[in-house]
């Protein structure tokens, strides 16, 4: 009988005769059978009361008082057979089914630590290893903030999962918000919840990402776009460890590790008053900078062959060496897309080239596309005209999406909007 039910529930069974045995199941699903002795049963839970795993009492006397007494005593529940049967079946595959995702939650975190492993950031240069050995010594403290910083493509969020899934939040989640790429409308929705009816589409309640990431880390990437009308309000939750949500009245408490990261000189849009100075200290607790590829030539070579063995194996494909012209070509280019670019040049040389090698011409990256494209601009022209002009260019090229324009620009978005309006350059004026 035994056997058979816990199959039906998704279990194995496994025969104990006896507490001490019990105790080696730890964090099992457990049935302790009365055998028609049910004055013992509580006797028996409260010598293995400490064994860590859910044990519930099998009896065959439904009755309150021994019901009250086992529970007492460690048990989960009293169940009277056979009047009880169907109760118990429904007990074991709901233990069964949260055994199955504690699992695979560990299962995940697993996966993903063995991916974001620091030995997967390549590279022996001197700036880089410095970046991971500070990272390395500020692992193990959950709740320090770090601030990383790097051109596009350099490997932040790489990083901070990094950080992360070493660390002692590995098991909690890992959440991650681009700053730039949610509109400014949403984004504070996004981050700490609303309230049903806190606006017209609130018709229900949501929590924001803060309380998503409770116990784990939240990554705030792109940072340096981060509207200047919702600096105050992170800066208040980093600095209070508590969030309220939109058109709510409630001070919801958060425990998270803040990982920031931005390619933008956080310290000039202070200066431009584009950036809170409070907000730009409280993140730059641990400073982490990410240096560009073109600063590391050394690791360049050794950066494409692992490419090279990573994509071969994706796609099944064999994997080709590189010649020395190539290597000549990879350690010459500029690489303003760092990393990133030089692993879709790799990835779309292993899916389109045959043979053994690459050479030189299949590996030459494809141009950049120019920063503002050619076009008249009025001349003569005031500074403002000018400017205006390149905002427009760039927005158009960008097919109207203005955060990856004022990320192309290399400005923030609230001064990309003071240009478009026609309200010129003022960087002392803060109005979004």
């Amino acid at each position: 009988m035994w056997a058979s039910l816990a199959e039906s529930c998704g279990l194995s069974l496994v025969m104990a005769s006896g507490p001490a045995e019990l105790h080696r199941l730890r964090d099992a699903v457990g049935l302790v059978s009365a055998g028609g002795a049910e004055e013992r049963l509580e006797r028996v839970f409260v010598e293995i009361a400490p064994s860590g795993g859910e044990i519930a009492a099998v009896g065959a006397l439904p009755s309150h008082h021994l019901a009250a007494a086992v529970v007492r005593a460690g048990a989960a529940e009293l169940f009277a057979l056979p009047h009880d049967l169907p109760l118990l079946r429904s007990w074991l595959a709901e233990r069964a089914e949260r055994l199955r995702s504690t699992r695979s939650r560990g299962e995940f975190v697993a996966h993903e630590a063995s991916k974001y492993q620091f030995e997967g950031i390549l590279g022996e240069s001197r700036a880089l290893r410095a970046a991971l050995d500070r990272a390395a010594r500020v692992i193990p403290h959950a709740t320090a903030t770090l601030l990383i910083t790097g051109e596009t493509g350099t490997g932040k969020e790489l990083l901070a999962r990094a950080i992360h899934y070493n660390g002692p939040r590995r098991d909690a989640p890992f959440v991650d918000v681009n700053c730039a790429a949610i509109p400014e409308n949403l984004l504070e929705s996004e981050l700490f919840g609303h309230e049903k009816g806190a606006f017209t589409d609130a018709t229900t309640t949501k929590p924001g990402l803060f309380e998503v990431a409770n116990g784990g880390t939240l990554f705030l990437d792109e940072i340096g776009h981060l509207p200047i009308t919702l600096q105050g309000k992170l800066l208040r939750a980093l600095e209070e460890r508590a969030i309220r949500r939109v058109g709510g009245t409630r001070t919801i408490p958060v425990d998270v590790r803040i990982i920031a990261a931005t390619h933008v000189d956080l310290a000039t849009a202070v200066s431009r008053r584009e950036f809170r100075e409070d907000l730009f200290y409280r993140l730059n607790v641990v400073p982490l900078s990410l240096p560009p590829l073109r600063d590391r030539r050394e690791d360049i070579v050794p950066l494409a062959r692992a490419f090279l063995s990573r994509f071969a194996r994706e796609y099944g494909l064999p994997q080709p060496r590189l010649t020395p012209a190539a290597e000549r070509v990879l350690t010459t280019h500029p690489w303003g897309g760092n990393v990133r670019e030089l692993r879709n040049v790799i990835e779309r040389a292993v899916l389109l080239h045959r043979g053994d090698a690459l050479d030189s011409p299949d590996v030459i990256p494809a141009s950049p596309p120019a920063a503002v494209p050619e076009g008249p601009i009025p001349f003569p022209a005031t500074i403002a005209e000018i400017t205006r002009a390149a905002a427009l260019a760039m927005v158009d090229r960008c097919a109207g999406n203005k955060s990856e324009a004022s990320r192309r620009l290399g400005i923030s978005r609230p001064r990309l909007l003071r240009l478009l309006d026609g309200r010129g350059d003022d960087t002392n004026d803060t109005e979004v």
